[in-house]
């Protein structure tokens, strides 16, 4: 009886070569295709990556760029946002002149972020030299303010009466159009 095999051991070697097979069908028809899959899956993935990290490289650079032009720009963008007073301007600017009117005039502008407003002074001087102090005071001024050519200017005795039109951005009517 040394070729019998016992039943315990009949069960192991029947059990074994089972999970065997197992493992290999597993192996062949699982564990094999998703590898392949994972594979294509983790090449687009690396793409998608270095994309990401373009981006990201693209987005610092212009991020630091902007910051930099916001720095270099912060008085002009401070002029942008704030609104427009005619009352304060002819406060600040009448010390400059003896008469100062400022008229308002129809919207020239489709898009409403501009007005127009025609300004008309009178001064006592022979020379026009204070009515060019005057725009580059209205160059520093906290508004974004263009003058129109031509200015008129006009001999009245020893008075030089001049008018001209300016737009003046206001960012008040804008914001009003958009809430609409």
């Amino acid at each position: 009886m040394k070729g019998h095999i016992n039943n315990q051991t009949l069960y192991l070697i029947f059990f074994s070569t089972l999970l065997l097979i197992i493992i290999f069908v597993f192996s062949f028809f699982v564990l094999i295709p998703k590898g392949k899959e994972y594979r294509l899956l983790r090449l687009e993935a690396m793409k998608e990556e270095k994309v990401v990290n373009q981006a990201r490289s693209d987005y610092k650079a212009t991020n630091e760029k902007l910051e930099k032009l916001q720095k270099n720009n912060a008085k002009t963008i401070k002029a942008y946002k704030t609104p427009f007073n005619p009352r304060k301007f002819t406060k600040v600017y009448a010390r400059e002149f003896q008469d100062l009117f400022l008229t308002e005039l129809s919207k020239a502008d489709e898009n409403g972020s501009f007005t127009v407003y025609e300004v008309n002074v009178t001064t006592k001087i022979t020379s026009p030299e204070s009515f060019y102090n005057f725009l580059e005071k209205i160059n520093k001024s906290n508004w974004i303010i263009g003058v129109n050519f031509p200015i008129h200017f006009e001999r009245d005795g020893d008075l030089i009466k001049s008018s001209f039109t300016m737009k003046v951005h206001n960012l008040e009517i804008k914001k009003e159009k958009e809430e609409d």
